[in-house]
Formats: structure tokens, C-alpha cells, sequence
């Protein structure tokens, strides 16, 4: 099966309290719906006791990243032949994995392997993973014409992130045991781009890829996201992005846009080997630079999106649909003026509206058996007793 582009995150909700968590570790979104400050549940001895609140910040960088996801998969069909467009999606692709994975590390660091943490493992990814594995490999046969076959080993389209976050979630006591574990994650980073015979099962090359922000996320502190938001660097993110634009517009027409996604080796893109591990580390200090602006623009208030942050796995794992069945229908070959300046707005208007709605707590409601199933029936009431 060919690489295709794809992408997600979910992540839990507070920074500071690994207690003040939601029923399921996610990495794009918090099961949780927010709990208004005024809101408390009853103790044991009849005290009230003030209910969690959700990070208003968290929130709002998780819906405005899966924003851009969903828009930069509806200019994949119409970006040929269009510079601007092609080094717009460049610099989105550059940062915006890298954030989600960042967060995902973040909101992971408590991860222990207790019976509590492998049941919101399963039942928070494990579970949708094979639901739309399942389901995006039936569309494809049916809507696409495609006689795909059902696997969990090949993740189709947007499903791979699931799987990664599994895999990277598994192994955090491994990665806070060690010493060093950002330069060992970016050594496994710069083999895997040099190792051609690492297959499509599981997604394995992006998983290791993009190690490194996983294991950032790791090390990183709530001091750390407190930096991030200062004056200063708001301010130094604007040439940032600026220059960023620039050298992706110089870039567009030789640049391989493989290097985004990080899901092949040097040599199956036809490079000598050694331009692996200088594009590895190369992408992961332009990556690291954009998500850092990127977050610093994040607002930390509340504002009327921000309700949105709790559904954005529904966005995510919705939208896959909506442009497959686009491309599917033939939608951009029939509508050649798509391709154009005012396409690409049009596109980009509808894809933010349709995720934004995706993300919508009705949405999220709906959903829920597939992407927060309670699933009491299948685990002891207390392992640790037993």
C-alpha cells in the first residue's frame, strides 16, 4: 500500500494534575466536557468539592491544529500547479504533526502502565483504531471502488497516529527511565530514514520519525508552555513564519514533499542515504521553531471555540471521510476552477466549517461509543485487589 499522507492528535486535559485527567488518555481530545468552575460534586461526607477544570489553552491549541489538519488534507487534491499553494501546505505540514505529538507527550508523562492507565489505553485508542481502521478500509472499498482488504497491520489514511500514539504511549516508562532520551530518540529517528527495509506494517517509519516529539513532550514542564506564551516570543514568531514562507515558496517546485511525511527512507525517495539523518535533524529544528510559534499565538482565555477542544478526535477522525469522498466522487476534476485563487479559499473555508461542526459536542455525543466506549465489561472492577 502506498504512503499516503495523513494525521491527528488527542490529548487529556489538565497539565498540572495527572488526577484531574478524563476518563481516557487522548491525545487530540478529552472525553471530558468542560466543567464550569461553579460546578462541584458531592463528596463522601456530603462536602462539596470543586469539580476539575479544563485547560482553556490546551483546549484551544487542539481544535485550532486540527483545523489546520483538516485544511491542509483539502489542498492536497488542488495544490498542483499552484506555488503558492503548494508552499502554504509545505510550512502547515511542517509543524503541525509535530505539535499534536508534542502535546500527546506531554499529557502522556504520568503513563505507568497501572491497570487504570493500560484500560484508558485501550478503550481511548486501541479501540478506535480498529473501529476506523475498519471503517475507512469498507468505504474505501465501496465508495472508492477499491477492493481493499480489512487490516489493523496497514493504517489507512489518517488512522496511523492512533496506532503511534499506542506504541509511543507503551513505551514512556522507557523513555523516563533513561538519561538522555531526546538524543536516543532522534539517533532512532536518523536510522529508521536510512533503513529502506522497514515495511508498512503498523506505520513503523513514521512512528520512529517522529519519536523525538513524543519524547519532548515527555521532558517538557507547564513552565515550559509558560515561556511559549511571553510577548517576546509572539513577537520573534512573526519573521519566523514570515521567513518560513519565503523559503518555502523558493522550495516548492524542487522540494520532495516525502520529507513532510515521514513516512519513507532516503533511499525509497531516490537520495543518498546520508541526506536521511541531515533532513531528520534539519526537519526537527524547523518543526520544533513553528510549533513553538505556533503555540505562542495560541490564545490562553476562553473563547467561543474553545468547547470544541474536547471533540477535536471526532473532527479528526471524521474529516477523512468528507475528502476521501470528495476525491472519490470526483469532485476536483469536475471543478477545475477549485484549483484556483478563489478555489482554494473555497476549500479552505469549507474544510474549517466542516471539522469546526465535526467537533461539535452533538458530535462528540454521537460518537462516543466509538471513540470513548465504556467497556466495564471487559476489565476486572479491581485488578490490583485481585
Amino acid at each position: 500500500m502506498s504512503k499516503a499522507p495523513s494525521e491527528i492528535q488527542r490529548a487529556p486535559i489538565t497539565p498540572e494534575s495527572r488526577e484531574s485527567e478524563p476518563r481516557h488518555e487522548q491525545t487530540l481530545t478529552a472525553p471530558g466536557a468542560p466543567s464550569p468552575a461553579s460546578r462541584t460534586a458531592p463528596a463522601r461526607t456530603g462536602t462539596p468539592v470543586p469539580a476539575k477544570r479544563r485547560d482553556a489553552y490546551f483546549d484551544n491549541v487542539k481544535y485550532l491544529a486540527i483545523v489546520l489538519v483538516a485544511v491542509a488534507h483539502a489542498w492536497e487534491p488542488v495544490m498542483d500547479g499552484s506555488r503558492t499553494t503548494r508552499a502554504l501546505y509545505m510550512v502547515v505540514y511542517t509543524f503541525h504533526m509535530p505539535a499534536f505529538i508534542l502535546v500527546s507527550g506531554y499529557f502522556s508523562r504520568s503513563f505507568d502502565m497501572s491497570p487504570a492507565k493500560v484500560k484508558r489505553l485501550v478503550t481511548g485508542v486501541v479501540v478506535p483504531y480498529v473501529l476506523f481502521e475498519t471503517a475507512y478500509s469498507l468505504f474505501k472499498r465501496y465508495a472508492g471502488g477499491d477492493a481493499t482488504d480489512i487490516t489493523l497491520l496497514d493504517p489507512l489514511f489518517l488512522t496511523w497516529f492512533l496506532i503511534a500514539l499506542f506504541i509511543w504511549r507503551v513505551t514512556t516508562p522507557l523513555w523516563q527511565s533513561l538519561r538522555h532520551p531526546l538524543p536516543v530518540a532522534l539517533v532512532i529517528a536518523m536510522l529508521a530514514s536510512v533503513t529502506p527495509g522497514i515495511t508498512d506494517d503498523l506505520d513503523l517509519q513514521r512512528v520512529c520519525q517522529l519519536l523525538p516529539f513524543f519524547v519532548l513532550g515527555l521532558l517538557m514542564k507547564p513552565e515550559h508552555f509558560q515561556l511559549v506564551r511571553r510577548r517576546e516570543v509572539r513577537l520573534l514568531s512573526l519573521p519566523l513564519f514570515a521567513g518560513a514562507l519565503a523559503f518555502a515558496y523558493w522550495a516548492a517546485p524542487h522540494m520532495r514533499l516525502g520529507w513532510f511525511y515521514r513516512s519513507n527512507s532516503a533511499q525509497e525517495m531516490d537520495f543518498q542515504w546520508w541526506t536521511g539523518p541531515v533532513m531528520t535533524l534539519a526537519m526537527f529544528g524547523c518543526a520544533l521553531l513553528l510549533t513553538v510559534a505556533f503555540l505562542a499565538w495560541v490564545p490562553r482565555r476562553h473563547m467561543w471555540f474553545t468547547v470544541l477542544g474536547a471533540g477535536t478526535i471526532c473532527g479528526y477522525l471524521l474529516h477523512g471521510f468528507l475528502v476521501k469522498g470528495a476525491g472519490y466522487y470526483g469532485l476536483f476534476d469536475r471543478y477545475e476552477w477549485l484549483s484556483g485563487p478563489a478555489g482554494l479559499v473555497a476549500v479552505s473555508v469549507v474544510a474549517a466549517a466542516a471539522v469546526t461542526l465535526l467537533c461539535s459536542p452533538p458530535v462528540r455525543r454521537a460518537l462516543r461509543f466509538a471513540t470513548e466506549p465504556d467497556m466495564n465489561w471487559a476489565f476486572r472492577r479491581n485488578p490490583a485487589k485481585r
